[in-house]
């Protein structure tokens, strides 16, 4: 007997082998997905991932805006009462300032002297999307960069609590978080520096790297060492981190790692050599800045003569020296702790980078920030404490930073 040809519609079930009536057509909601027992698309899997995460880290970033508004509304009342504007003092002067002339001109030709310094002293991720971005938004340049310094600074923290979360837990993410936005110079985390976009990228190139994703570290290392001289030192991180890695297992992604990482940080310093004519031409661009590494010499100078010597020390010259003090013994700390390598190496190449320049003394502060690692000791301890003990020590960072940071832009005559 002639069996009856029966043809499947499209999104129908599968027809069985042994029954040859059609399967009537299945009927979805809109938006609904038709194929319900399917894997989502990438896509669609991509973006329910990146949701579960933030809702993970949702906590963190409520306490850091909160630490941060704290620090903003107590600079608004100060400037307010000394009759100065806040939006200057955050999107316009000094380094921002910088920046922003970069984005409109870009860099200099020539080396110039040590009376009209070189702006190829700055690396160019920042000011290229500070022009990018202002090209395809309304308002001026100095308010995408502060719009972007903003949004960075919240990828930042949320690089941060990634970090912590995956080293010790949740609880210990979000202490990390609030002492990082309670550092004593994090309101610049909220002015037109390169300070967050580089700690939010050195943050998820750390993340990448405890997770065994060194391709994905390594690119984002390069993006580093196109924002700040520092971004070396997560090249180094990601570096030293694949060629232990080759040491156990050779692998083409990681030996590809260890090569790319450092690739920001060389093609900057090369290609201004190129743009001057002189193989050495980055370096005497930071000659001129009186950015050279002596070995610590000026750094141990300059804490003798505000510790031991002067008489009146000003208040942000202490408070800089006291965080490069409590920096050493973090770090110590955090060796002592057995720190992952990756996490280590990349505090020790910034500390003697910072520590070891013979450069301006009073930005150095500003120059750990993206050091959160070393705060990893300090959140430990306090996820350990009773309740009354973490709100109170927490309460003083915030309170200590808030005013620390109105005090460097309003009283401070120089620069953060």
């Amino acid at each position: 007997m002639e069996r009856k040809r029966t043809t499947e519609q499209p999104g129908a079930a599968a027809v069985s082998s042994t029954a040859f009536r059609p399967t009537p057509r299945a009927t979805t909601a809109p938006g609904a997905d038709p194929h319900p027992g399917s894997p989502p698309p990438p896509l669609r899997r991509a973006l329910s991932t990146a949701l579960r995460a933030l809702r993970h880290a949702a906590p963190a970033l409520l306490c850091y805006l909160a630490v941060r508004c704290t620090g903003l509304l107590l600079l608004s009342v100060w400037a307010h009462r000394r009759q100065h504007g806040v939006w200057p003092i955050l999107a316009t002067q000094w380094d921002a300032d910088w920046y922003l002339g970069i984005a409109d001109h870009g860099y200099a030709r020539e080396l110039g002297t040590a009376h009209n310094a070189n702006n190829l002293a700055f690396f160019p991720l920042y000011p290229v999307l500070v022009k990018a971005v202002a090209a395809l938004t309304p308002g001026t340049r100095a308010s995408t960069g502060l719009a972007l310094a903003v949004l960075a600074s919240l990828v930042a923290a949320w690089g941060v609590f990634a970090v912590g979360d995956r080293l010790h837990g949740r609880r210990v993410g979000v202490l990390l978080t609030v002492l990082w936005a309670a550092f004593p110079v994090g309101l610049v985390q909220w002015m037109g520096y390169t300070e967050s976009l580089f700690t939010a990228i050195a943050a998820w190139a750390l993340y990448a790297v405890l997770t065994g994703r060194l391709l994905t570290a390594a690119w984002l290392a390069a993006l580093a060492g196109l924002t700040r001289p520092t971004g070396i030192a997560v090249a180094a991180a990601v570096t030293v981190t694949a060629l232990l890695a080759l040491r156990r297992h050779f692998g083409l992604r990681t030996l590809a790692a260890a090569v790319v990482a450092p690739l920001g940080w060389c093609g900057y310093v090369g290609w201004v050599g190129l743009r001057l004519g002189r193989w050495d031409g980055y370096f005497a661009v930071q000659r001129l800045w009186h950015n050279e590494l002596d070995g610590g010499r000026e750094t141990l100078r300059m804490m003798r003569r505000l510790l031991v010597y002067d008489p009146a020390p000003r208040l942000f010259l202490v408070l800089v020296t006291l965080t490069l003090i409590t920096s050493v013994v973090l770090f110590g700390l955090s060796v002592w702790d057995r720190q992952p390598v990756p996490l280590l190496v990349f505090t020790a190449v910034l500390l003697t980078i910072v520590l070891g320049s013979g450069g301006v003394y009073f930005p150095r502060a500003r120059f750990l920030l993206p050091a959160f690692p070393l705060l990893l000791p300090v959140a430990l301890h306090l996820s350990r404490a009773t309740r009354r003990h973490r709100v109170l020590v927490l309460a003083a960072a915030v309170a200590g930073s808030a005013y620390c940071g109105a005090h460097m832009a309003l009283v401070w005559p120089g620069a953060p």
